[in-house]
């Protein structure tokens, strides 16, 4: 009987221990995959980040390329204007392809405005309403000069391109701090992650 006894607890023990040793293996297991999946998820986050960047970049430089294309454009307008001798026709199809470069520079301030963020959109709103208000100043210029009375016209084209650098100055600023906040997001984000799965 005791045989009988001591063969039931080994085998109980037996059974006891491999049902243990299955529970830990799950146990371990299940927090390898776990921990698989928050590292996949980590990954996936810096890619996105970075993937966000270059995008926000790209759309930041794009915009600028044009907003210049199209500030170049007017200020010669402006400048052939001011060294020009008496009235003359207004050039219409000048007129029309500073028009154009200013709405290829309105288009590409709409993805700055949809990539973000906030204050980098308001500050490219800001800076194609700062350029509309240059253009239709010299724009007036053209037509005063054309009328032979250019009166005080240079002088509010000179301020308004005053108040376009200013806006692009500004513009440029907002856009290199939400690119470094991107960039330091994907620095600090495995840390964090490694520290906030701890918890």
């Amino acid at each position: 009987m005791t045989a009988i006894l001591v063969s039931v607890v080994g085998v109980l023990g037996t059974v006891m221990g491999a049902a243990l040793t299955a529970f830990v293996a799950a146990r371990t297991e299940q927090r390898r995959e776990r921990s698989q999946a928050r590292v996949q998820l980590n990954d996936l986050r810096v890619e996105h980040q970075r993937w966000r960047r270059e995008r926000r970049q790209a759309a930041y430089l794009s915009f600028l390329e044009a907003l210049g294309a199209a500030d170049r454009d007017n200020q010669g307008f402006f400048r052939e204007l001011r060294a020009g001798h008496g009235p003359v026709p207004l050039d219409e199809t000048r007129v029309a392809a500073i028009r154009m470069k200013f709405k290829e520079a309105e288009g590409a301030g709409l993805v700055v405005i949809l990539e973000g963020p906030e204050a980098v959109a308001e500050g490219a709103q800001n800076l194609v309403d700062q350029l509309s208000s240059l253009v239709q100043h010299v724009r007036d210029y053209a037509e005063a000069v054309v009328a032979g009375s250019p009166g005080s016209g240079g002088d509010n084209v000179h301020e308004a391109d005053m108040g376009f650098i200013a806006e692009r100055r500004a513009f440029l600023g907002l856009a290199r701090d939400a690119l470094d906040d991107v960039a330091k997001r994907v620095q600090v984000l495995p840390e964090t992650q490694s520290r906030d799965q701890v918890r």
